[in-house]
């Protein structure tokens, strides 16, 4: 079997054991070219009004598709418009957590969880995210109906976040809806998505992620 046919392979078995909650970022495998393509639509940014404040916010988040990016900078510009200084950064591009006052740390769901990048970048700086304000959000299809139950199921997404690093303990935590695009997938997953009805769609609620983002502001950055 050819190595694009072993993929195609190992892609449709994937889909078949997932649920639909647990499809809407697969972008994981894909051929280079896609993969060049969804990169450059990841989002990093530095927003910063006051040239002199000192104290500075982090959001970083890990995404695969790269609409977890989209609702990093709608959070990030909401908070920017209060007066906090901000850098919105992939988590696989912070190392230095030094400069930052608070973090708000995000993360697409897939197979159920938060991205591994997602829960290496906790484990690695969970001294100095455990003396600092945080807040986590999760970004999953789940959220797409934004029912009690639905809000219990994407919380659970965070157990094992929860279980492995305990010491860090979130001030708040934002549960927001995804986007599907086929046009970013390749073509097995998009047919499996279809074969199983999952919409396509961008269902991010701009005007909940903004909100959230104001509520949290004064338990990040008291004033």
């Amino acid at each position: 079997m050819s190595g694009k046919a072993e993929i195609s392979r190992r892609g449709f078995l994937t889909l078949v054991e997932g649920t639909v909650g647990l499809l809407v970022l697969p972008c994981g495998r894909v051929t280079a070219a896609e993969t060049h393509q969804s990169r450059s639509e990841f989002i990093e940014s530095r927003c910063e009004k006051d040239k002199k404040m000192k104290s500075r916010l982090l959001i970083a988040y890990a995404s695969r598709c790269g609409s977890t990016g989209g609702v990093a900078e709608a959070i990030g510009q909401t908070l920017c418009e209060t007066g906090a200084a901000v850098d919105v950064r992939l988590v696989g591009n912070v190392n230095d957590l030094s400069p930052y006052q608070a973090v708000i740390l995000g993360s697409a769901i897939r197979m159920g969880k938060w991205l591994p990048e997602t829960v290496e970048f906790l484990k690695k700086h969970q001294d100095a995210l455990s003396r600092v304000p945080l807040a986590y959000f999760v970004v999953c299809l789940t959220m797409k109906d934004d029912t009690a139950d639905n809000r219990r199921k994407a919380l659970a997404f965070l157990d094992p976040v929860r279980k492995q690093v305990p010491q860090v303990k979130p001030v708040d935590i934002g549960l927001f809806a995804g986007a599907v695009d086929f046009n970013k997938l390749s073509f097995v997953y998009s047919l499996m998505l279809k074969v199983k009805r999952v919409p396509e769609g961008d269902f991010r609620n701009w005007e909940t992620i903004r909100t959230w983002a104001t509520s949290i502001r004064p338990a990040l950055w008291p004033t």
